[in-house]
Protein backbone atom coordinates (compact mmCIF):
# COMPACT_ATOMS: atom_id res chain seq x y z
CA UNK A 1 0.00 0.00 0.00
CA UNK A 2 1.47 3.29 -1.09
CA UNK A 3 2.14 5.71 1.67
CA UNK A 4 1.04 9.29 1.45
CA UNK A 5 3.82 11.66 0.39
CA UNK A 6 4.92 14.13 3.03
CA UNK A 7 3.29 17.51 2.57
CA UNK A 8 0.70 16.21 0.14
CA UNK A 9 -2.93 16.76 1.25
CA UNK A 10 -4.98 13.67 2.06
CA UNK A 11 -7.77 12.42 -0.14
CA UNK A 12 -10.38 13.68 2.30
CA UNK A 13 -8.80 17.14 2.27
CA UNK A 14 -8.87 17.22 -1.53
CA UNK A 15 -12.49 16.09 -1.55
CA UNK A 16 -13.40 18.82 0.91
CA UNK A 17 -11.70 21.40 -1.28
CA UNK A 18 -13.56 20.14 -4.34
CA UNK A 19 -17.01 19.71 -2.78
CA UNK A 20 -18.33 22.53 -0.65
CA UNK A 21 -21.28 20.50 0.64
CA UNK A 22 -18.92 17.83 2.04
CA UNK A 23 -16.74 20.40 3.74
CA UNK A 24 -19.77 22.11 5.25
CA UNK A 25 -21.20 18.80 6.43
CA UNK A 26 -17.96 17.77 8.15
CA UNK A 27 -17.54 21.20 9.75
CA UNK A 28 -21.11 20.96 11.03
CA UNK A 29 -20.35 17.55 12.57
CA UNK A 30 -17.24 18.98 14.23
CA UNK A 31 -19.14 21.94 15.67
CA UNK A 32 -22.00 19.73 16.83
CA UNK A 33 -19.62 17.51 18.76
CA UNK A 34 -17.51 20.39 20.07
CA UNK A 35 -20.62 22.14 21.42
CA UNK A 36 -21.86 18.99 23.23
CA UNK A 37 -24.81 18.40 20.93
CA UNK A 38 -25.53 14.88 22.18
CA UNK A 39 -25.63 16.00 25.82
CA UNK A 40 -27.99 18.87 25.07
CA UNK A 41 -30.14 16.51 22.99
CA UNK A 42 -30.45 14.15 25.98
CA UNK A 43 -31.67 17.02 28.20
CA UNK A 44 -34.13 18.17 25.53
CA UNK A 45 -35.41 14.59 25.17
CA UNK A 46 -36.09 14.31 28.90
CA UNK A 47 -38.04 17.55 29.07
CA UNK A 48 -39.81 16.76 25.78
CA UNK A 49 -41.27 13.58 27.24
CA UNK A 50 -42.08 15.38 30.49
CA UNK A 51 -43.75 18.34 28.77
CA UNK A 52 -45.53 16.67 25.85
CA UNK A 53 -48.74 15.51 27.51
CA UNK A 54 -49.48 18.60 29.68
CA UNK A 55 -48.66 21.00 26.85
CA UNK A 56 -50.91 19.11 24.43
CA UNK A 57 -53.71 19.08 26.99
CA UNK A 58 -53.46 22.83 27.57
CA UNK A 59 -53.18 23.61 23.86
CA UNK A 60 -56.17 21.52 22.84
CA UNK A 61 -58.25 22.62 25.79
CA UNK A 62 -57.84 26.17 24.50
CA UNK A 63 -58.49 24.99 20.93
CA UNK A 64 -61.63 23.23 22.13
CA UNK A 65 -62.98 26.49 23.54
CA UNK A 66 -62.00 28.55 20.49
CA UNK A 67 -63.08 26.10 17.78
CA UNK A 68 -66.18 24.73 19.49
CA UNK A 69 -68.32 26.10 16.65
CA UNK A 70 -66.06 24.66 13.93
CA UNK A 71 -65.67 20.91 14.60
CA UNK A 72 -64.34 20.18 11.11
CA UNK A 73 -61.31 22.45 11.56
CA UNK A 74 -60.72 21.07 15.05
CA UNK A 75 -60.79 17.52 13.68
CA UNK A 76 -58.27 18.43 10.98
CA UNK A 77 -55.97 19.90 13.63
CA UNK A 78 -56.25 16.71 15.65
CA UNK A 79 -55.41 14.65 12.58
CA UNK A 80 -52.38 16.84 11.82
CA UNK A 81 -51.06 16.29 15.34
CA UNK A 82 -51.59 12.53 15.48
CA UNK A 83 -50.18 11.88 12.01
CA UNK A 84 -47.00 13.91 12.60
CA UNK A 85 -45.36 11.10 14.60
CA UNK A 86 -43.92 8.05 12.86
CA UNK A 87 -45.20 5.33 15.17
CA UNK A 88 -48.84 4.08 15.23
CA UNK A 89 -48.74 3.36 18.97
CA UNK A 90 -47.57 6.90 19.65
CA UNK A 91 -50.32 8.23 17.41
CA UNK A 92 -52.94 6.35 19.44
CA UNK A 93 -51.61 7.78 22.69
CA UNK A 94 -51.61 11.32 21.31
CA UNK A 95 -55.09 10.82 19.93
CA UNK A 96 -56.41 9.79 23.35
CA UNK A 97 -54.69 12.74 25.03
CA UNK A 98 -56.07 15.21 22.48
CA UNK A 99 -59.61 13.81 22.70
CA UNK A 100 -59.57 13.97 26.51
CA UNK A 101 -58.28 17.54 26.43
CA UNK A 102 -60.99 18.63 23.98
CA UNK A 103 -63.84 16.79 25.70
CA UNK A 104 -62.85 17.88 29.20
CA UNK A 105 -61.52 21.34 28.47
CA UNK A 106 -63.08 22.77 31.61
CA UNK A 107 -61.36 20.21 33.85
CA UNK A 108 -57.91 21.44 32.84
CA UNK A 109 -57.51 23.79 35.75
CA UNK A 110 -54.83 25.90 37.31
CA UNK A 111 -52.84 22.90 38.55
CA UNK A 112 -52.57 21.46 35.06
CA UNK A 113 -51.60 24.85 33.69
CA UNK A 114 -48.82 25.23 36.27
CA UNK A 115 -47.52 21.74 35.51
CA UNK A 116 -47.49 22.51 31.80
CA UNK A 117 -45.70 25.79 32.37
CA UNK A 118 -43.05 24.16 34.58
CA UNK A 119 -42.26 21.36 32.17
CA UNK A 120 -42.57 23.61 29.14
CA UNK A 121 -40.17 26.19 30.58
CA UNK A 122 -37.63 23.46 31.37
CA UNK A 123 -37.87 22.19 27.81
CA UNK A 124 -37.61 25.68 26.31
CA UNK A 125 -34.66 26.66 28.52
CA UNK A 126 -32.63 23.61 27.47
CA UNK A 127 -33.56 24.05 23.82
CA UNK A 128 -32.53 27.73 23.80
CA UNK A 129 -29.25 27.01 25.57
CA UNK A 130 -28.49 24.19 23.11
CA UNK A 131 -29.21 26.33 20.06
CA UNK A 132 -27.14 29.20 21.47
CA UNK A 133 -24.24 26.79 21.96
CA UNK A 134 -24.41 25.65 18.33
CA UNK A 135 -24.27 29.29 17.23
CA UNK A 136 -21.34 29.73 19.70
CA UNK A 137 -23.17 32.53 21.44
CA UNK A 138 -22.05 33.57 24.90
CA UNK A 139 -24.68 36.06 26.02
CA UNK A 140 -24.83 37.49 29.50
CA UNK A 141 -27.16 35.51 31.73
CA UNK A 142 -30.12 37.70 32.81
CA UNK A 143 -31.68 37.37 36.26
CA UNK A 144 -33.73 34.23 36.79
CA UNK A 145 -37.14 35.95 36.71
CA UNK A 146 -36.24 37.85 33.55
CA UNK A 147 -34.88 34.71 31.90
CA UNK A 148 -38.05 32.78 32.74
CA UNK A 149 -40.15 35.58 31.26
CA UNK A 150 -38.09 35.47 28.05
CA UNK A 151 -38.40 31.68 27.87
CA UNK A 152 -42.13 31.88 28.46
CA UNK A 153 -42.50 34.40 25.64
CA UNK A 154 -40.41 32.15 23.37
CA UNK A 155 -42.61 29.18 24.30
CA UNK A 156 -45.71 31.17 23.39
CA UNK A 157 -44.17 32.24 20.08
CA UNK A 158 -43.27 28.65 19.22
CA UNK A 159 -46.79 27.56 20.10
CA UNK A 160 -48.22 30.19 17.78
CA UNK A 161 -45.89 29.05 14.98
CA UNK A 162 -46.97 25.42 15.53
CA UNK A 163 -50.65 26.35 15.45
CA UNK A 164 -50.10 28.28 12.23
CA UNK A 165 -48.19 25.37 10.71
CA UNK A 166 -50.94 22.90 11.62
CA UNK A 167 -53.45 25.28 10.10
CA UNK A 168 -51.42 25.33 6.88
CA UNK A 169 -51.34 21.52 6.84
CA UNK A 170 -55.10 21.41 7.37
CA UNK A 171 -55.69 23.34 4.13
CA UNK A 172 -55.20 20.07 2.28
CA UNK A 173 -58.72 19.09 3.35
CA UNK A 174 -60.16 22.11 1.53
CA UNK A 175 -58.55 20.95 -1.70
CA UNK A 176 -60.15 17.53 -1.38
CA UNK A 177 -63.52 19.12 -0.65
CA UNK A 178 -63.24 21.23 -3.79
CA UNK A 179 -62.50 18.13 -5.87
CA UNK A 180 -65.50 16.38 -4.28
CA UNK A 181 -67.74 19.29 -5.24
CA UNK A 182 -66.44 19.04 -8.80
CA UNK A 183 -66.99 15.28 -8.81
CA UNK A 184 -63.38 14.38 -9.61
CA UNK A 185 -62.12 13.42 -6.17
CA UNK A 186 -61.65 9.75 -7.10
CA UNK A 187 -59.72 10.32 -10.33
CA UNK A 188 -55.98 9.64 -10.72
CA UNK A 189 -55.20 13.27 -11.51
CA UNK A 190 -56.96 14.48 -8.38
CA UNK A 191 -55.10 11.91 -6.27
CA UNK A 192 -51.75 13.08 -7.65
CA UNK A 193 -52.60 16.76 -7.14
CA UNK A 194 -53.78 16.13 -3.58
CA UNK A 195 -50.63 14.14 -2.78
CA UNK A 196 -48.37 16.87 -4.13
CA UNK A 197 -50.43 19.51 -2.31
CA UNK A 198 -50.15 17.60 0.96
CA UNK A 199 -46.36 17.30 0.63
CA UNK A 200 -45.99 20.98 -0.29
CA UNK A 201 -48.15 22.14 2.61
CA UNK A 202 -46.32 19.86 5.03
CA UNK A 203 -42.94 21.19 3.89
CA UNK A 204 -44.19 24.80 4.09
CA UNK A 205 -45.49 24.24 7.62
CA UNK A 206 -42.27 22.57 8.76
CA UNK A 207 -40.18 25.30 7.11
CA UNK A 208 -42.10 27.97 9.01
CA UNK A 209 -41.59 26.24 12.36
CA UNK A 210 -37.89 25.56 11.83
CA UNK A 211 -37.31 29.11 10.64
CA UNK A 212 -38.74 30.35 13.92
CA UNK A 213 -36.67 27.83 15.90
CA UNK A 214 -33.38 28.74 14.20
CA UNK A 215 -33.82 32.51 14.32
CA UNK A 216 -35.76 33.37 17.47
CA UNK A 217 -34.97 30.66 20.00
CA UNK A 218 -31.22 31.30 20.44
CA UNK A 219 -30.45 33.73 23.24
CA UNK A 220 -29.26 36.26 20.66
CA UNK A 221 -31.69 36.37 17.71
CA UNK A 222 -30.32 35.44 14.29
CA UNK A 223 -31.18 37.31 11.09
CA UNK A 224 -33.94 35.70 9.02
CA UNK A 225 -31.85 35.64 5.85
CA UNK A 226 -29.14 33.64 7.63
CA UNK A 227 -31.52 30.73 8.26
CA UNK A 228 -33.72 30.48 5.16
CA UNK A 229 -31.77 27.59 3.61
CA UNK A 230 -31.17 26.03 7.02
CA UNK A 231 -34.92 25.95 7.72
CA UNK A 232 -35.54 24.36 4.31
CA UNK A 233 -32.82 21.79 5.01
CA UNK A 234 -34.49 21.06 8.35
CA UNK A 235 -37.97 20.75 6.82
CA UNK A 236 -36.87 18.27 4.14
CA UNK A 237 -34.65 16.35 6.55
CA UNK A 238 -37.40 16.12 9.17
CA UNK A 239 -39.78 14.54 6.67
CA UNK A 240 -37.11 11.99 5.78
CA UNK A 241 -36.40 11.45 9.48
CA UNK A 242 -40.05 10.60 10.09
CA UNK A 243 -40.00 7.99 7.33
CA UNK A 244 -36.75 6.42 8.56
CA UNK A 245 -37.95 6.66 12.15
CA UNK A 246 -41.13 4.78 11.29
CA UNK A 247 -39.14 1.87 9.87
CA UNK A 248 -36.77 1.83 12.84
CA UNK A 249 -39.49 2.13 15.46
CA UNK A 250 -41.54 -0.64 13.87
CA UNK A 251 -38.51 -2.93 14.06
CA UNK A 252 -37.82 -1.97 17.68
CA UNK A 253 -41.41 -2.38 18.88
CA UNK A 254 -41.73 -5.82 17.23
CA UNK A 255 -39.58 -7.38 19.97
CA UNK A 256 -41.17 -8.69 23.24
CA UNK A 257 -39.81 -5.75 25.22
CA UNK A 258 -40.95 -3.37 22.52
CA UNK A 259 -44.43 -4.84 22.56
CA UNK A 260 -44.71 -4.06 26.27
CA UNK A 261 -43.00 -0.66 26.25
CA UNK A 262 -43.47 0.24 22.59
CA UNK A 263 -45.06 3.69 22.98
CA UNK A 264 -42.56 4.82 25.62
CA UNK A 265 -39.57 3.51 23.66
CA UNK A 266 -40.93 5.03 20.47
CA UNK A 267 -41.47 8.42 22.11
CA UNK A 268 -37.98 8.46 23.64
CA UNK A 269 -36.23 7.38 20.44
CA UNK A 270 -38.14 9.80 18.23
CA UNK A 271 -37.67 12.72 20.64
CA UNK A 272 -33.93 12.06 20.84
CA UNK A 273 -33.54 11.73 17.07
CA UNK A 274 -35.54 14.91 16.50
CA UNK A 275 -33.50 16.82 19.13
CA UNK A 276 -30.21 15.75 17.59
CA UNK A 277 -31.40 16.65 14.14
CA UNK A 278 -32.53 20.14 15.20
CA UNK A 279 -29.20 20.86 16.88
CA UNK A 280 -27.25 19.49 13.92
CA UNK A 281 -29.30 21.71 11.61
CA UNK A 282 -28.37 24.71 13.76
CA UNK A 283 -24.69 23.74 13.52
CA UNK A 284 -24.99 23.23 9.74
CA UNK A 285 -26.60 26.66 9.34
CA UNK A 286 -24.07 28.36 11.61
CA UNK A 287 -20.97 27.02 9.83
CA UNK A 288 -22.45 27.97 6.47
CA UNK A 289 -22.96 31.57 7.54
CA UNK A 290 -19.49 31.70 9.09
CA UNK A 291 -17.95 30.51 5.80
CA UNK A 292 -19.88 33.12 3.83
CA UNK A 293 -18.64 35.86 6.10
CA UNK A 294 -15.04 34.65 5.81
CA UNK A 295 -15.33 34.42 2.04
CA UNK A 296 -16.80 37.88 1.61
CA UNK A 297 -14.49 40.36 -0.07
CA UNK A 298 -13.12 42.93 2.36
CA UNK A 299 -14.50 46.42 1.93
CA UNK A 300 -11.98 49.07 0.82
CA UNK A 301 -11.13 51.63 3.47
CA UNK A 302 -12.65 55.05 3.29
CA UNK A 303 -10.75 58.12 2.09
CA UNK A 304 -7.98 59.25 4.38
CA UNK A 305 -8.56 62.67 5.94
CA UNK A 306 -5.49 64.47 7.24
CA UNK A 307 -6.10 67.01 9.94
CA UNK A 308 -3.14 68.93 11.43
CA UNK A 309 -3.12 68.71 15.16
CA UNK A 310 -1.08 71.22 17.17
CA UNK A 311 0.14 69.71 20.38
CA UNK A 312 1.14 72.22 23.01
CA UNK A 313 3.55 70.83 25.60
CA UNK A 314 2.43 71.04 29.17
CA UNK A 315 4.98 71.42 31.92
CA UNK A 316 4.53 69.99 35.32
CA UNK A 317 4.75 72.24 38.35
CA UNK A 318 7.98 70.70 39.58
CA UNK A 319 9.64 71.13 36.20
CA UNK A 320 8.55 74.78 35.99
CA UNK A 321 9.91 75.55 39.49
CA UNK A 322 13.21 73.84 38.67
CA UNK A 323 13.66 75.85 35.49
CA UNK A 324 12.79 79.07 37.35
CA UNK A 325 15.37 78.32 40.05
CA UNK A 326 18.03 77.45 37.48
CA UNK A 327 17.42 80.76 35.70
CA UNK A 328 17.68 82.69 38.97
CA UNK A 329 20.99 80.96 39.85
CA UNK A 330 22.45 81.68 36.42
CA UNK A 331 21.46 85.38 36.76
CA UNK A 332 23.13 85.65 40.19
CA UNK A 333 26.34 84.02 38.95
CA UNK A 334 26.46 86.39 35.98
CA UNK A 335 26.20 89.48 38.22
CA UNK A 336 28.76 88.05 40.69
CA UNK A 337 31.62 87.28 38.33
CA UNK A 338 31.29 89.72 35.51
Amino acid sequence: MATQEEGKPSRLTRLREQHYWLDRLLRAVTRYQAQYGDYYAAAITYFSVLALVPLLMIAFAIAGFVLRGNPDLLERLQTSITTSVPNPAMSQILERVVNEAVNKAGAVGLLGLLGALYSGLGWMTNLREALSAQWTQKPEQPPMIKRMAYDLAALGGLGAALVLSFGISAFGGFGRRMFELLGIADTLGAAIVLRVLAIALSLAASWLVFLWVLTRLPRQPVAWRDSLTGALFAAVGFELLKQVGQIYLNSVTSSPAGAAFGPIIGLLVFANLASRFILFTAAWTAVGQAAERRGAAPQPPGPAILRPVVVQPRMRVATSMGLFGLGALASWLWRRFR
